[in-house]
């Protein structure tokens, strides 16, 4: 089919990015840079006013008031924490942590790399108000983090890209803990209980074979998250746990899809020839639209099927992958990453704060998932995986010090002093940015393959065989 002005200018090309597994980090990349332009030019002011605005909902007694930038990290990032929900739970049944040998190595890789960065954290910052963010350097940005590595291509083994994303996905789980159990408020428990009762419903729902999203939909945000938001437990740990009661389950086989598939093509065809031979008959104008919304209708069975043959879990993954990527994240560090920088903003990099993330990050984070990894090896637990050397996982090690998305998300939380959020920021954007060109190089330079030098061939010396001559008797 022709493609017109518009497909070829403007929608083929958005649609080229989206499916780019890089466009995330590049898409964060500038909006973090935006944020930081717009704070320190003439608009910086109207800049932060603008995120101060509130906005509230609920009604009677029950009313959630929070200003706009709230709503981003406690609304619009539950979607996104959701998600992490999905994959973890995938990954769970059929990935990298589906079993226990392959789970070892990344989730031990994970754990040493939250438990450095929060101990050399504490150790910059302890007995000062600001040991409360012990909790910042322990993410891993996953988004920056792959985004990078497939900037690499085929320099780097597949494995790798897998390991990473196992690691990150840990990771984000690791944060979630954290925050449910260190950055909670005070807890209603009648809230609370009814957050438990919406959660029963969607695993009831699950165990008795409901498939439509639209429900999961309305009673995980409408009753779960909205129950959970109100109890002063993060909303965050509602979305993370409404993920796992999504079914994973398809409604019809493959086998059964595909027979379906084959019938309904026959059908089809049957149709088509059908509406040939009718086509010189009477009435041909009304038998020709009735065959055409026969076949129409045949062609929606497809599509009931592909849904049917396709996991409620799979399908919101990937429903839900554009709007996180593209629209969620992007919009969440542009509105955190402007910090507006002063005379004394470089006096800020000299804080315990400030070093305390750019040593958790950069060098708590390597530490963390070499030794870790390096001692899961040692011990015989589990092995690298297939084509991974010892330098892809120190490449690895350096990259997981891009705490950035989730970083930022938990310095919100630590914090109610603005110098403590901004010495906190300075440092994630350092190191972040470190870790990443660091990282990138580093795995760059490695994956080079010299070029060997051309082998001299000598040339052979010809032998001239020397004939004898023949006895004549």
């Amino acid at each position: 089919m022709k493609k017109s002005t518009l497909d070829i200018y403007l929608l083929l090309p958005i649609k080229g990015f989206i499916e780019k597994q890089t466009s995330v980090g590049l898409l964060l990349i500038f909006s973090a840079i935006l944020a930081m332009i717009i704070a320190n030019s003439p608009l910086a002011e109207q800049y932060h006013a603008f995120w101060k605005q509130y906005i509230h909902i609920g009604f009677n007694d029950s009313v959630i008031s929070k200003n706009l930038l709230h709503w981003i990290n406690d609304g619009l990032m539950s979607i996104f924490f959701f998600m992490v929900g999905l994959e973890l739970k995938r990954e769970i049944i059929q990935g990298e942590l589906s079993t226990l040998r392959g789970a070892a190595l990344p989730v031990a890789a994970a754990i040493g790399g939250m438990l450095f960065p929060a101990l050399i954290y504490y150790f910059f910052t302890a007995g000062t108000p600001a040991v409360s963010g012990w909790g910042i350097p322990m993410a891993t940005d996953i988004a920056f983090a792959l985004g990078l590595l497939y900037l690499l291509g085929d320099k780097v083994p597949l494995t790798l890209k897998v390991f990473l994303t196992a690691l990150a996905i840990v990771d984000d789980l690791g944060a979630v803990l954290v925050i449910a159990l260190f950055y909670t408020a005070d807890i209603s428990m009648d809230n609370l209980a009814m957050g438990g009762f919406f959660l029963l419903i969607l695993f009831t729902a699950n165990y008795v074979g409901i498939r439509n999203t639209i429900f999961y939909a309305i009673v995980g945000i409408g009753g779960l998250w909205m129950a959970v938001m109100l109890s002063g437990v993060h909303a965050t740990i509602a979305a993370v746990i409404a993920a796992f009661a999504i079914p994973s389950t398809k409604r019809i086989n493959a086998p059964l899809f595909l027979r379906k598939v084959k019938l309904l093509s026959y059908q089809i065809k049957n149709q088509l020839k059908l509406q040939r031979k009718e086509e010189d008959e009477e009435d041909e104008f009304e038998d020709e639209e009735e065959d055409k919304d026969k076949i129409t209708h045949m062609i929606e069975k497809f599509s009931s099927l592909t849904i049917d043959a396709t996991p409620p879990l799979q399908r919101l993954e990937h429903a839900l992958h554009p709007l996180v990527s593209f629209v969620i994240l992007p919009l969440f560090a542009f509105a955190n990453a402007g910090v507006t920088l002063t005379s004394e903003s470089f006096a800020f990099l000299q804080s315990p704060v400030t070093i305390g993330v750019v040593s958790g990050l950069m060098l708590g984070k390597f530490l963390g998932v070499v030794l870790f990894t390096r001692l899961m090896v040692f011990l015989k637990i589990s092995q690298l995986p297939k084509g991974v050397t010892w330098k892809h996982v120190y490449g690895i090690g350096i990259l997981a010090g891009i705490g950035f998305t989730m970083s930022f998300f938990i310095t919100e939380l630590a914090f109610t002093t603005e110098d403590f959020r901004i010495q906190a920021k300075m440092g994630i954007l350092v190191a972040s940015l470190l870790a990443g060109l660091t990282g990138y190089f580093y795995l760059w330079l490695i994956s080079k393959k010299p070029k060997k030098a051309p082998v001299k061939v000598k040339p052979r010396k010809k032998t001239v065989q020397k004939t004898k001559p023949l006895k004549t008797s």
